[in-house]
């Protein structure tokens, strides 16, 4: 733990003394029995004694809580005769279904942002703090390589329940891919399932969650980048002719991205001038030699962006000029570049085509 289990069981103890509950006696370890909670708290107040029967978590998820839960309350089955134990979860960060899930079973909790929830007979506790999820030591890097084609397999399909092998296929990765992405979505609180075993099927249950985070990992990240220009006799119809000669110099490589090709799908702007082409790593000099480009450092009309991947999946063929357009997903990550109005756009392609 970043924080110990004796500060965290200090904190605890200067919450509850906040509130005229005293701590009389600390117990740990109790005859070094595997099924005996990790700490208990002999408590005294007005209202009389009582004692806390606590387990220690970093962090507090659903499904940790359901088996924290099945342990203290072996622990309470073993103890039938007292009335006075109060079971508790005490942890550094307990996420808002954890909580849920605690109160269901009438379970306490402590958090060590100050949250503290103890109901017991006449006892009402309810301290709600504001608390931040902390990161954990090897947390999974969601948004890098196969993983950010399953992100976005699991986003284009969000009203629909999948198996993992459905996912792997569509997303074009590996079963051990899907798996450690779900793993860490549901870690998360963002996946439901329905069935068992092989008829397991899971689906985004918070898929604008998914895409906020994945858009501000997205924002932050380097990529190679030239400028250039394009002669156009008609530049309000930059996009058009761009795709005709790429259909016939570079077919099926390149795809168009930006306020362009997202005006194609949500018509928005009035005028876009400038085009957004990704193309394979290392070969944007390839394709403006190929394409009749010159690089220039002002006056360009046309970006080429070196990527693979997640890029690559799910495009789609624009009906009137033949071009092929990034996944809406995608266009909606590259248009919160904070040029112009993209941003405009972006708000525009999320509520009109995206629909979270």
């Amino acid at each position: 733990m970043s924080i110990t289990p004796q500060i965290l069981g200090t904190m605890l103890i200067e919450t509850l003394k906040s509130v005229d509950i005293e701590v009389e006696k600390v117990i740990s370890e109790l005859e070094h029995h595997s099924d005996y909670p990790d700490y208990v708290m002999h408590i005294v107040s007005p209202h009389g004694q009582r004692r806390l029967a606590i387990e220690m978590m970093r962090q507090a998820y659903p499904r940790d809580v359901r088996d924290a839960a099945w342990h203290l309350q072996s622990f309470m089955r073993d103890n039938a005769e007292t009335s006075d134990i109060i079971l508790m979860i005490a942890a550094e960060h307990i996420s808002e279904g954890a909580k849920a899930e605690l109160r269901k079973h009438g379970l306490a909790y402590f958090e060590a942002s100050g949250t503290l929830y103890l109901r017991h007979k006449e006892w009402l506790i309810d301290i709600q703090r504001r608390s931040k999820p902390i990161a954990r030591r090897g947390t999974l890097a969601l948004f890098t390589g196969a993983r950010e084609q399953v992100i976005l397999t699991l986003l284009v399909e969000h009203r629909n329940f999948r198996s993992g092998l459905e996912l792997a296929e569509m997303s074009m990765t590996s079963t051990y891919s899907v798996s450690t992405v779900l793993t860490e979505l549901e870690r998360r609180e963002w996946i439901e399932s329905e069935g068992s075993g092989r008829t397991l099927r899971r689906r985004l249950c918070k898929p604008a969650e998914l895409l906020d985070a994945w858009a501000e990992e997205w924002t932050r990240r380097k990529e190679t980048k030239t400028k250039w220009h394009f002669y156009a006799p008609s530049p309000g119809h930059l996009l058009d002719q761009l795709s005709r000669n790429t259909d016939t110099s570079a077919p099926g490589t390149v795809v168009f991205t930006g306020a362009a090709a997202a005006n194609r799908i949500v018509p928005h702007l009035t005028r876009t001038d400038t085009i957004d082409i990704i193309v394979p790593p290392g070969e944007a000099g390839y394709f403006a030699e190929a394409l009749g480009m010159k690089s220039v450092d002002k006056g360009a009309n046309v970006t080429f962006i070196e990527r693979s991947g997640v890029s690559r999946l799910f495009t789609k063929k624009d009906t009137a000029s033949r071009a092929l357009l990034a996944n809406p997903f995608i266009l909606y990550l590259d248009l919160l570049n904070g040029k112009g109005r993209n941003k405009e756009l972006a708000e525009q392609l999320r509520l009109q085509e995206l629909g979270i």
